[in-house]
């Protein structure tokens, strides 16, 4: 009885252990999935990470760069000094004829090609109509207006016609309109940069790695639309043909403006603006596009005089000042005379010779430096090659090759027979000022303490009589006019003759102040040329620097000064003290 009754309590208890085994079995076997699975996440993660790194170390990132350059513009910006936008890109609508237009291969035009243009006209008033009706009537595509506004485009799709397209482009605009034209060049309709800086910095704009990183100048938009303004106003006041200008820092060489006159608008360039007609050039004029500060050779006159008398402090030729030159006869030079414009007086010494702008004693001086002396000196202030700056359209001298003998010295000495571009003589002035360094002018910002060594072609102790006998010329003699009050100029005038086909042209002349300022502690140069000025009452009828061009350098400094620290002060100056008393009545 007993084991009859045991047995059915042993089969229920095998039966529950055989239970706890399989749900036992069955859970490890999900935890072996699950850490299978996650073992399976984790080999992919570290396959990823692995494919990141390799890709990051071996082929620098070009999903990651497309994605940065869809951020960028086509073209990189152009800045001032200062990071005011003088260059940039932006998307605008333009006006393009498709004469495929029709998918059935029809007329593109509902109505006649006159019509059209005369519609397009109602819009755009300044659209030569002609010209439009002759290009819808080729049947040619092209653009018949870049930038226009959104609500010109939508008057033109209300003309009608499926012909005329309006289409989003990427487009290069100058804020700034004309302000630095020159310096800036354009972009043309192939994408590419032309005349300027847009020219020189075309493939550094282009460069996807680099179009996100703004290009600063040196120009200053302050004193570059200062220097504009002005030259504007002095050119137009005696009705001359053109006129350049340009402030250098003299200690680095940095342009901080750069003007050439008539300018162009970079945003609308014309073909005007880039070729004239063969009548106007054969008559002498120069597209808008010509740079006559950096591309123009003149006989820039007097204002090689304080530059021979450098060389001839720094070569001994001169050891005291006072030293008197004949002075009432004009010197003969072969079939030609050396004279002045008037008798100054019987003799005269080196500071009145500067005042008074004397032809003869300046020869006199030149011969006595000689040929080969005064030819390396001028060399080495860049005059014997074309000018250094990074702008493509550059002047090459003229007059200064081959060994000079006493009589092209003679004539050299006050700037005559040699002729360069404004921009060297800025150049030159400011290694007469600062010192006694010549270096490059550039267009390129240079950070503080990074200034290029240059080279020396002045003594320091000549740079600082030079000072002196400068701004004598502004407080005494033909400089007065540019006497900006406060502001310590000092300069010298130039009214040279141009020459022609058969000789100089007596009644046409190149007028040119270049001056420094403050000449007690020189820091920037200023050149004022206003090209073939005329008597007008706003210069007393006269056409001599004096009356056109040192009174645009006077209150050009009074307008810049400031906004370049330097302040004006009436208790301040250079000391004149051991060459005022030289200057006589």
């Amino acid at each position: 009885m007993s084991t009859l009754a045991a047995a059915p309590n042993m089969r229920v208890r095998s039966t529950g252990a055989g239970l706890f085994d399989h749900r036992r079995r069955a859970l490890l076997v999900a935890r072996l999935r699950l850490l299978l699975l996650m073992l399976g996440f984790v080999v992919l993660a570290l396959c990823a990470l692995g494919r990141i790194t390799w890709l990051g170390a071996a082929k620098p990132g070009p999903r990651v760069q497309t994605m940065a350059t869809l951020l960028l513009p086509d073209r990189g910006e152009i800045t001032d000094r200062n990071g005011l936008p003088l260059a940039r890109e932006f998307p605008a609508y333009a006006l393009w004829f498709n004469p495929q237009a029709m998918a059935d291969g029809g007329e593109p035009l509902v109505r006649s090609p006159a019509q059209v243009a005369d519609e397009l006209r109602k819009i755009f008033p300044d659209l030569d109509d002609s010209e439009v009706a002759e290009m819808l009537a080729s049947g040619k595509a092209g653009y018949i207006r870049r930038r226009i506004l959104p609500e010109d485009a939508n008057k033109v799709q209300s003309i009608g016609e499926l012909a005329l397209e309006i289409t989003r482009e990427t487009d290069r605009h100058y804020p700034q309109g004309s302000l630095a034209a020159h310096v800036l060049g354009y972009v043309a309709a192939d994408g590419h940069g032309r005349v300027g800086m847009e020219a020189v910095l075309d493939k550094r704009l282009l460069d996807p790695a680099k179009r996100g990183e703004p290009v600063a100048l040196s120009i200053d938009a302050r004193v570059q639309g200062a220097l504009e303004d002005e030259l504007e106003r002095g050119m137009l006041s005696v009705n001359a043909v053109g006129a350049a200008g340009i402030v250098l820092d003299v200690d680095t060489g940095e342009v901080l403006a750069l003007a050439s006159k008539p300018e162009f608008d970079p945003n609308q360039i014309r073909t005007s603006d880039v070729v004239l007609p063969k009548e106007r050039t054969d008559a002498g004029e120069m597209p808008a596009v010509f740079n006559r500060l950096t591309n123009q050779v003149y006989e820039l006159g007097s204002t090689f005089k304080p530059l021979t008398v450098a060389v001839a402090i720094d070569t001994g030729v001169i050891t005291n000042l006072g030293r008197r030159w004949q002075a009432n006869k004009p010197i003969k030079v072969g079939r030609y005379s050396i004279g002045d414009s008037h008798e100054i007086g019987e003799t005269l010494n080196v500071p009145e010779t500067l005042i008074h702008s004397s032809n003869i004693v300046s020869a006199q001086i030149a011969g006595e430096i000689g040929g080969p002396r005064l030819h390396n000196y001028f060399g080495q202030l860049g005059m014997n090659e074309a000018p250094y700056i990074e702008l493509p359209a550059r002047g090459a001298p003229l007059g200064m090759d081959g060994r000079w003998d006493k009589t092209k010295a003679l004539y050299a000495g006050f700037g005559h027979g040699i002729a360069v571009t404004p921009l060297h003589l800025a150049s030159a002035y400011a290694a007469m000022v600062n010192g006694g360094i010549w270096r490059p002018a550039t267009l390129n910002r240079i950070e503080p303490g990074h200034a290029p060594r240059g080279r020396r072609v002045f003594k320091a102790s000549t740079s600082a009589r030079m000072n002196q006998l400068l701004r004598l010329i502004a407080l005494y003699g033909t400089g007065k006019n540019a006497d900006a009050p406060g502001f310590r100029v000092g300069g010298k005038t130039g009214s040279a003759e141009k020459p022609g086909v058969s000789g100089y042209r007596r009644t046409t002349l190149v007028s040119t102040f270049a001056a420094a300022f403050p000449m007690d502690r020189p820091r920037y140069v200023v050149i004022a040329m206003l090209d073939e000025p005329k008597g007008t009452r706003a210069s007393s009828f006269q056409r001599t620097a004096a009356w056109n061009a040192a009174p645009i350098v006077k209150r050009l400094v009074s307008r810049v000064g400031p906004q370049l620290g330097v302040l004006p002060d009436a208790s301040r100056d250079i000391d004149l003290s051991d060459v005022r008393s030289l200057v006589g009545e």
